[in-house]
């Protein structure tokens, strides 16, 4: 849960395209944060474009942390982003500037607001043994496996989620224990915001952004990174936009198909994404639309304030 103490954590979360970088940008300006990235895709470097990765003129304006830290080829668990959140949030503090969490991986940003204990180390042996039984095994026949050992990650994964049934699998196998998925002591007291926009006004951004990103060589990105060798199948190239450039330079996609269907996707990941977070709990709404973003960078910096002085007077 929330802390009532802790380190002072501003967290910016919403759906795909409802304009969180943007007030983001401004919100950490007028207060003196810098923003820790909570996305899982940005962390790639290579993949820019289908990512809406940050400018370096955005960079110029803010700080960023979390971007580019690994290759398209390497799997980044959230046990991961939670170790480098955790450090760069402790650099900022002692800095004398705020933290602000941005993004819209919602267990990324659970993770490390509530602070879900993960493993410390995981046993090398765990994860040797689920990439042999990855080779030998079907999705159905790891999943049998994994409700016998776990059969509470078995019911929360996703019957297609191949990774993070192995990842459940590696994390038993090497410690024993299952994946925690409940909150720990988190050193943090968060003011958490949350951005959205009417259905229809939503769909619109994403197609606006979904063109966008093609015009801007999205597809050309996609090519130059199997070009450089990074394979289809590599945890970066599953990322909305970039499976479906996959698809297209592989021949599985018309051109003219592919714009359709990263619109498609995007808007159910969008709607995914609400429902996780309409369920979080804390979490202050405003809607764009009906805001105004210079109304509504003016309400989270008065509740940056409060926020501070109750901070302060505790």
């Amino acid at each position: 849960m929330v802390g009532d103490d802790g380190l002072p954590l501003l967290v910016l979360v919403g759906p795909t395209a409802a304009g969180k970088s943007a007030l983001a940008l401004a919100w950490a300006e007028a207060v003196g944060a810098e923003i820790i990235a909570a996305d899982s895709t940005t962390v790639y470097r290579g993949l820019d474009i289908g990512t809406a990765k940050p400018s370096p003129a955005d960079r110029a304006r803010v700080p960023h942390h979390a971007l580019d830290l690994v290759d398209p080829t390497e799997t980044f668990s959230v046990a991961r982003f939670q170790a480098v959140a955790d450090r760069a949030a402790v650099e900022i503090t002692a800095r004398g500037r705020l933290p602000l969490l941005v993004g819209g991986t919602g267990l990324w940003i659970r993770a490390v607001v509530q602070h879900f204990p993960f493993p410390t180390a995981e046993d090398p042996a765990g994860e040797a043994r689920a990439r042999r039984w990855a080779e030998r095994l079907d999705d159905a026949a790891l999943r049998r496996r994994l409700r016998l050992v776990d059969p509470e990650s078995f019911a929360r994964i996703a019957a297609g989620d191949r990774r993070r049934t192995l990842r459940a699998l590696a994390v038993f196998w090497g410690t024993g224990r299952h994946l925690v998925r409940h909150p720990g002591h988190t050193p943090y007291r968060a003011l958490i915001v949350g951005v959205t926009r009417p259905r229809e006004v939503l769909a619109r951004r994403i197609a606006e952004r979904a063109r966008a990103q093609l015009e801007a060589g999205l597809l050309d990105e996609v090519l130059g990174l199997l070009r450089r060798g990074v394979p289809p199948d590599a945890p970066a190239m599953r990322a909305l936009g970039y499976r479906e450039g996959v698809a297209w330079a592989r021949g599985r996609l018309a051109r003219h198909e592919v714009l359709p269907l990263m619109i498609r996707h995007n808007r159910q990941y969008a709607k995914r994404q609400m429902t996780w977070f309409r369920r979080e709990p804390g979490v202050r709404w405003i809607d764009l639309e009906a805001t105004g973003e210079a109304a509504a960078l003016a309400q989270v910096v008065g509740w940056t304030r409060a926020f501070l002085q109750r901070q302060n007077t505790c």
